[in-house]
Parts: structure tokens; sequence; C-alpha cells
């Protein structure tokens, strides 16, 4: 079964010719208009391949598209320097691919790209916002029994969400094992002196849900990366920005499971239709921007000296130049990433815990918890070089690994199940990419209608986040599930509808 099926009749052949003409001929002239840019640029059944024309010797990059959907150049143009990046002392490019919602990055990389590298890493391929991912969990409450105590809920939540009035004081014990071990370090510390909210809550049924959270939630990371302000020696330390949503496209939502498509996965990962769900998307918050920069500074300053610098600004880390370098960079990396998970972990616990208060005991489990802006080993790689694959704005869709692919605050979400794609990395898309910037979209101004929110439910402090957020700033979300399925990425296990979106 498909998702977002229509009933309308299919158009004749005569129609689907007419319709289709004008647009061959625009995407003739755009690929026209791209050669003279200096990209080679080719289209085969929905994949466009695209690399630099002065860089034969790169490998093609690939990008699964909607027919529907419009070819950005900067995007492909951004793609096409990302498969071109070498390291003067070696370290090379494998494989480059793209997922659906693909469209510019502000930092020269294109949301959406998926890197396989050997021998070398590259820092700005990952960015600042490290370990953004998404959580999702059900509820043992059907709509109505949601909607009818809505106020209370929601004033908690803003109280939480947008006023501090979270309690959530750590050890600076607590803090450096998050950092060193993620969410297990985390969660050892806090058994020894649970603080604040956390004295209330079932600690042994996070350390369960850990198993359904990538890798554990857990990597090795060292708190020297971590700001100097939250990682003290000892006493209490209060962090601003644990357990908070952040800015950008990331969001705490209210859903309803409204279809089920695969009955058995869905019954096994504890989905059913017509239950209330929450899904979570924030990542590490001030301690990626901290190490991200960090390290976009230190891959410049360490490039050979006498070598040109790259063109594209993007600066590798060569293992065979320095491995330390690469080492300490996926250490600082996994530090940014254990803050993501357990970041997360806490705004669901949050939420769970108002959920309870004012509906008693309801369960809320988790059904999985996954990374986008992430390097991790590359499966079946080299490790006598060092093979990683490297993800901006995707997902990983292992075989049989729960994906979760969102939205927007009007139209639906969709719990997925992995097909590890080789062609595309084992990778999904990450949600249904940006349409507008967020700039254009607060340009001029344009009616609830216009902008995608009659009947949609944002609860938020700041009124142009609505608007940069709204759903006329995304692509329709449809035929990004629908080519990944298609192109064996990823199966549809259920849809949920949105019900209520929390914006910081």
């Amino acid at each position: 079964m498909q998702p977002n099926k229509n009933n309308h009749s299919s158009p004749s052949e005569s129609e689907q010719h007419e319709r289709s003409a004008p647009a061959d001929k625009r995407l003739s002239r755009r690929l026209a208009a791209l050669a003279r840019a200096g990209l080679e640029v080719s289209l085969d059944r929905g994949v466009y391949s695209v690399r630099r024309a002065d860089s034969p010797n790169a490998p093609p990059a690939e990008v699964l598209l909607p027919a529907e959907f419009p070819v950005e150049g900067k995007a492909l143009r951004q793609l096409a320097e990302l498969a071109a990046v070498r390291h003067p002392a070696g370290g090379e490019i494998r494989h480059v691919c793209a997922s659906p919602d693909f469209h510019p990055g502000d930092s020269g990389v294109a949301i959406g790209s998926v890197v396989a590298s050997e021998g070398m890493v590259i820092p700005a391929a990952v960015g600042s916002d490290i370990n953004c991912g998404m959580r999702l969990h059900v509820v043992d409450l059907n709509v109505d029994q949601l909607l009818a105590r809505k106020g209370e809920l929601i004033e908690r939540l803003r109280g939480d969400f947008f006023f501090g009035s979270r309690d959530l004081p750590f050890t600076a014990q607590t803090m450096r094992a998050m950092f060193r071990e993620g969410a297990l370090g985390w969660l050892d510390e806090v058994r020894r002196a649970p603080l604040g909210m956390l004295a209330r809550v079932d600690l042994g049924a996070i350390e369960e849900e850990l198993e359904r959270v990538h890798l554990g939630g857990a990597l090795d990371g060292d708190p020297r990366w971590a700001p100097e302000d939250i990682t003290p020696a000892e006493g209490l330390v209060r962090d601003g920005g644990i357990a908070t949503i952040g800015g950008g496209n990331h969001f705490v939502e209210l859903q309803v499971v409204e279809e089920i498509v695969d009955r058995h996965l869905a019954y096994r990962w504890g989905v059913r239709q017509g239950q209330v769900a929450f899904m979570i998307h924030s990542g590490s918050r001030g301690v990626g921007k901290h190490i991200g920069a960090t390290w976009r500074d230190r891959a410049r300053a360490l490039w050979p000296e006498g070598e040109r610098y790259p063109g594209s600004g993007l600066f590798a880390l060569s293992q065979a130049d320095n491995p330390g370098a690469v080492a300490a960079y996926l250490e600082a990396e996994a530090t940014a990433a254990n803050y993501g998970f357990v970041n997360r972990l806490l705004l669901a616990e949050i939420t769970r815990q108002r959920l309870r208060e004012i509906h008693g005991q309801v369960a809320a489990p988790l059904v999985y918890d996954l990374p986008h802006n992430i390097t991790l080993p590359l499966a079946g790689g080299s490790s006598a070089r060092g093979s990683w694959v490297t993800r901006k704005g995707a997902c990983p869709a292992g075989e049989g690994q729960p994906v979760i692919i969102p939205g927007s605050m009007g139209a639906s979400s969709f719990l997925l199940v992995g097909r590890g794609a080789p062609r595309f990395l084992a990778s999904a898309s990450h949600g249904a990419g940006r349409a507008r910037s967020r700039f254009s979209m607060g340009r001029r101004p344009r009616s609830e209608a216009e902008l995608g929110l009659s009947g949609v439910e944002c609860i938020t402090l700041r009124e142009e986040r609505r608007i940069e957020e709204a759903p006329a700033a995304y692509k329709p979300i449809g035929p990004v599930i629908d080519c990944q399925v298609a192109a064996g990425m990823v199966d549809v296990v259920a849809r949920m509808r949105p019900l209520m979106t929390f914006k910081a």
C-alpha cells in the first residue's frame, strides 16, 4: 500500500504528453545551463547524476528526486563539490548520494547529502547541528482523551519548553559521564543521585528503551571537547541548553496514528491506529555549535602548508597526514552526539511526565530514536584505511531499522522501515525538504490559507516562527515518501497526522 494515493482517474497518453512536453523542455534548458556552469548532469529513471566537469576522477553524485520537484542548481553544485573533495596527503570520496528532500545548505553542503569516504573525514559535511535527529513515542490515549484536557497540557509544556520551568539540575559527574558515554553513562550517574524531576521517573524503563535508540545513544566522546561552563570538576550544573527544542525546523509535536500500512511491523513496534503519538526533532544545541565551529576552524588550520585551499571551502582531515586529528574530530563529534541523544531523551521524558500528570499513568513507550547529522563507520568498509559514512540532513535506513520522516505542521509524518539500499548508502530523507527559505517566507504578508496554516495549531512565543516554518515553506511529503519506496530505500509502516506543534 502506498501513502497519499488519490482516486482521480489517470490522464490519457495524449494528455500526459501535452503536460510533460513543457516540463521536458524546461528540464533540458536547465541541464544545458548547468553544463555551461561547469556541471555534468544527467537523468536516468528519476535519479540525477552530477559531477564537476573539471573533476573527471571524482565519483558522480546521485540524487533521487520526484519528477515534479525542481532541479536546484545551487544544491547540485554543492553536491558535486562534496564529491570532488580531496586531501593532498591522501583520502578519497568513494560514493556520494542525496535523498529526495535535497536542497541547498547554508554551510556549503547540500541538505540531504550522504558521503562515503575512505582515509579522510570532512567536518563541514556534518556542520554544527551534530546529531540533530528524530524520536517517536506512542501513547495509550486516543485523540478525544488528549484534546479534552489540551489546554492544561499546552500550558505545562509551554512552561517547560519556553520558560525554563523544567527542573533538571545535574551533578558535574553526570554531565561529564554524558559527554564521555552518552545516554548510558548519563543514566548510570543519575541513578546515584537523581535530582529534580528525575527523582520521579522510572529510570529502569529509560534504560530498557536504550535498545530502541540508534547505537544505544552511546558513542565514545570526551568532555574536553564540550564548553567549559557545563563541564566543571565538581558541584551542580544547571545547563540552559539541555531538554530544549532549539530553532530552525526543530519541534515537539503531538500526533495521532491515522493509518497503519504494515500491520505486522506496527504490531511488533507497539503502534496502533488511533493512538496518540509524540515526535521530537532536536539535536545537540549549543554543544554542537561549539564543537562544529571549533573543528571547522581547526580543519582549515591543519591544511598542509603551501597547498592551495579548496575552492569549495570544504577542508578534509586526512588519516595518512594526521591520524590524531581524525581521531580527535570523531571523538569531538561523538561528544556532541551524546548530548543530542540525551537532549531528545529528556524532551521526551518531560512530555511523558506532563501527559501522566494530567491523564494518569498512561503507557508512552519509545518506538525509535535516530540521528541525522553524524559521521559513522561505513558498514563493510576498509578498516585498515578507515571508511566512514557522513550524513547531512539524512538518516540511517538499515535493513529492518525503524525510520522516522516528518512532514510539516500541516502534513503527515511517517514511520517506515529501512531496506538498507546500498546505492543510497542505507540512508533515507530526514523530512520533506524546504521549498522556500526562511527569509523569503517573511518577505511579504500572506494569508493563513496561503501559508498552509489554516487549522494548524502551532504553539510558539514568536509569530515569525509560525511563518518561517509554515507548511508552505516545505515541499509535499507524499512524493518524497513515494519515490523512496519505489527506489527500495524504505517501506511505509504507519502515517501520523499532526495535532499540535511546539516551536521554540
